[in-house]
């Protein structure tokens, strides 16, 4: 498990790697809200989302050595674009299993970094069995998407940043997919912050962690049919869900189309380029899942890998 030490130690290590962008603010959202709403921006981070944080902090971690022959990953995009972009800082092979329905601008993206794909079908194989197949065959060191300490500790300064630049928050809400993002940065709040709720976001479709948390144990379900592709996880993780018990207050949903509505509104009065994941965060506070007037809310945009003909063929459906 992490703790905050290990979140500050990855803080060093991202210190002048990651880019660390102004809190955002909108009078709009205030407006709409009925709450002081701080945006962490993650979209504009390096490889376009949260993700370079705990990839960059996993492959900084690993001894000289293990680094050497190469990482691998299994991931829809945002990691493997996260972990194809820190392999090639740290002058390393990576091999990258991701589906063949993953966006075609993260497939171009991660092979743009210089990573090889290879393309695996979500719906009908086990992306984890994959993953322990190709490590073995290949001798590589695998940088899992969230159950990883070290990716769990990057993703935790996303929060750390937000609270120094923020100040007090009454409530954070973080997307939640495998768990890396919100056990990183729960993490962090609980020990520079402990009065700050740590409340998860998921789409409807894909409430794998809500029913986990209801069960008191991890449920799987069966990938979900979302829009939000980096949360299309049937389970949420071995490491990262003890962390949400015992960290997280509570995780609520979010549809499809309010994550669409909401990439409107951060695009047209905040002039913010969301993709369907990163969305989920401020949709749950638009759409009034947690009416909390006056409060000081932190929503953290996981990223903005999202393709211009995707993002404008959203809008047109909506």
């Amino acid at each position: 498990m992490i703790d905050l030490d290990d979140i500050r130690a990855a803080a060093r290590r991202l210190h002048g790697v990651a880019h660390r962008r102004p809190v955002n603010t909108s009078r709009t959202l205030d407006e709409l809200t009925g709450a002081h709403v701080f945006l962490k921006a993650e979209n504009l981070q390096r490889a376009g989302a949260f993700k370079f944080r705990g990839a960059f902090n996993a492959v900084a971690s690993l001894p000289a050595e293990e680094r050497r022959g190469g990482v691998a990953t299994v991931s829809s995009g945002n990691h493997a674009q996260a972990l194809a972009l820190a392999a090639r800082l740290h002058d390393v092979p990576a091999v990258i299993l991701m589906p063949e329905d993953a966006p075609e601008a993260k497939l171009a993206a991660t092979r743009g970094y210089g990573a090889e794909v290879i393309p695996f079908d979500r719906y009908a194989q086990d992306r984890e069995a994959l993953l322990a197949e190709l490590v073995e065959a290949r001798g590589l060191q695998p940088v899992h998407p969230y159950d990883d300490p070290g990716v769990m500790a990057g993703q935790g300064t996303a929060a750390l940043e937000l609270l120094e630049d923020a100040g007090p928050l009454d409530l954070l809400l973080v997307p939640v997919g495998g768990g890396g993002l919100i056990a990183g940065c729960a993490t962090a709040i609980a020990g520079v912050s402990p009065g700050t709720r740590v409340i998860g976001v998921e789409p409807e479709a894909g409430d794998d962690t809500r029913r986990s948390l209801q069960a008191g144990e991890r449920v799987t379900i069966p990938v979900p049919r979302t829009i939000a592709d980096g949360q299309q996880l049937p389970a949420p993780g071995e490491l990262t869900f003890p962390v949400v018990q015992q960290l997280v207050e509570d995780v609520v949903t979010v549809s499809d189309a309010e994550i669409v509505a909401t990439m409107r509104v951060l695009f047209e009065r905040c002039k913010t380029v969301a993709e369907p994941s990163g969305a989920s965060a401020p949709a749950a506070l638009l759409h009034g899942r947690l009416p909390l007037p006056g409060a000081r809310v932190g929503a953290i945009i996981s990223g903005g890998n999202v393709a211009a003909d995707r993002f404008a063929a959203l809008m047109e459906e909506a």
